[in-house]
């Protein structure tokens, strides 16, 4: 069986209170079937090869973090290909890559959501869904925003996890070898 390399993404691990050393991540992950593991900064950012069915791996891993570590986190992943798509496709022009932001989505939102979403006047950022990535540009800076993740799982009826231009660059980098 082939194994196909993924870049997988917990959302918010490592902040207000849900610890998930990356050490074990690795650990879990290589467990369930993974292989080539590795992780990149201590905010969820796996990069391995599964093979089978990658949403089988993710609602998987899934699991497995809420059994051994009692708190339930989303797993999203993404091909490298996918990454670098979603990254060509940011609608808005790039000041500072840690202002702008893709926000991958467990799946693609109702098209009503979106319709409502993006006529929303959000007072510093700009926002554009393409498929299941929410683009974000926080012109202020994502600390200081409201459009925060659970106005965005309210919103768009799905949950995601945001990383920024910098964090996805490096992303596709690793996991290209």
């Amino acid at each position: 069986m082939t194994q196909d390399r993924r870049v997988v993404l917990i959302r918010a691990v490592n902040v207000g209170g849900a610890k998930l050393p990356m050490a074990q991540l690795r650990e879990l992950a290589s467990e369930l079937g993974a292989t080539d593991v590795t992780t990149y900064i201590a905010s969820g950012n796996l990069l391995c090869a599964v093979g089978g069915s990658a949403a089988r791996f993710d609602r998987a891993l899934e699991k497995a973090i809420e059994e051994r570590y009692g708190f339930f986190r989303e797993v999203i992943s993404r091909s490298p290909a996918q990454l670098r798509a979603a990254l060509d496709a940011h609608p808005f022009e790039v000041l500072e890559d840690r202002f702008s932001y893709v926000y991958f989505l467990t799946g693609k939102p109702a098209a009503a959501a979106v319709k409502a979403f993006e006529a929303t006047d959000f007072d510093s950022e700009d926002v554009k869904v393409i498929g299941s990535d929410l683009h974000i540009r926080y012109r202020d800076g994502a600390g200081r925003s409201t459009l925060d993740a659970k106005a965005i799982a309210k919103a768009l009826g799905v949950q995601g996890t945001g990383r920024n231009l910098n964090t996805v660059r490096k992303l596709i980098e690793l996991a290209q070898g």
